[in-house]
Order: C-alpha cells, then structure tokens, then sequence
C-alpha cells in the first residue's frame, strides 16, 4: 500500500504531558552550566533570603525565582518585565531556567518589579551577580574579548532613585559588582 511522505498536520492538545522540561532543554544548551552556577550561588544566599521577608502576610515571589528570571531578560535582552512575563507564560527553556512547572501560573508584571526592586534595595541583586561572577572568573569562563549585551537594562538597575527624606531629592546609589 502507498504511503505518502507527508506527514499528517494533526491539531491536538495533550491534556497531561510525561516529559519534564528538564528532559526537554538539550544537554548541551549553555545555559545549563550557568543554572548550575546561578543554582549555587542562590544557596550561598538563601540566609539572606529569610532575613528580607516578613514572617506573616502574603508570600512573596520567590527571590530565587526572581533573580533567575532576572538574569534570563539581561542575557536574552528582553525589554520589559512584561515581555519577560510574555515569555515565561510560553518559552519552554525560560520556565525551565527559572523553575517554573508547566501549569504554574506566571507573576503579573507589578508584582514581579515590586519584588525585584526588593531585591535590589536589599542589595541581594548586588550579591547575587558578584557571587555568579565570582564563580564564572574561578571557571576561567571570562575573557577581556569583546561581548555585547543590552547595557540599558543594567545601567536601569545599576542607578537606583531613592528619594532622600523631606527634600525630595533623588540620591543614586551605584551597585559596585555591575558597575565594571
């Protein structure tokens, strides 16, 4: 019997799946070693973590989950938090890399910039990016070649406006690990 070589467009959705997204991310994708790293250097700060929430009220995103999906808008240069929400909702490989499951629902786009200007007036970004700096020049992963990268997003989170008491004057305060 003939069989055509076309495949067929079958227009179905599985109601449950039996892959992980972590079978799904190629071993050999780059951002494996860099979840590895960012992965410890979250554990490094997860006492600080405890000591920058409240013990009552409504829980909070993550922070670890946070500062993954941070990291991902600077590398892949995603414009907004809200594209960056736009993403998580869709991009495999970016639910994966911040550690979100298939069916949990992504962070509006206020809440997640509420909580990462927490992060940042905790200075726990600062941390964070020295430590997975630290580890990167350990690796020898960085070289003094030219590398690009969409420097507005770091120069938006580098310079910080904090209004200083009743004059109302802006005062900004630089974060010394981005500022290489």
């Amino acid at each position: 019997m003939f069989q055509p070589m076309r495949g067929t467009d079958t227009q179905q959705s599985s109601l449950f799946s039996y892959l992980s997204p972590e079978e799904r991310v190629p071993v050999s994708h780059p951002l494996r070693p860099i979840r590895q790293m960012v992965d410890e250097a979250l554990q490094a700060l997860s006492p600080a973590f405890s000591q920058l929430h409240s013990a009552f009220g409504r829980p909070s995103i993550p922070p670890e989950k946070s500062l993954r999906a941070l990291l991902l808008q600077v590398l892949y240069t995603v414009r907004s938090e809200r594209m960056l929400m736009e993403q998580l909702e869709y991009n495999l490989l970016f639910r994966w890399f911040v550690g979100l499951n298939m069916d949990e629902t992504v962070w509006v786009p206020t809440v997640f910039t509420k909580n990462r200007d927490r992060l940042l007036e905790g200075d726990i970004a600062e941390k964070f990016f020295a430590h997975v700096l630290a580890q990167a020049q350990s690796a020898n992963l960085l070289s003094d070649e030219h590398f690009s990268v969409d420097g507005t997003l770091i120069e938006a989170w580098q310079v910080r406006r904090v209004f200083s008491g009743r004059t109302g004057r802006l005062r900004r305060q630089m974060i010394p690990a981005i500022r290489r």
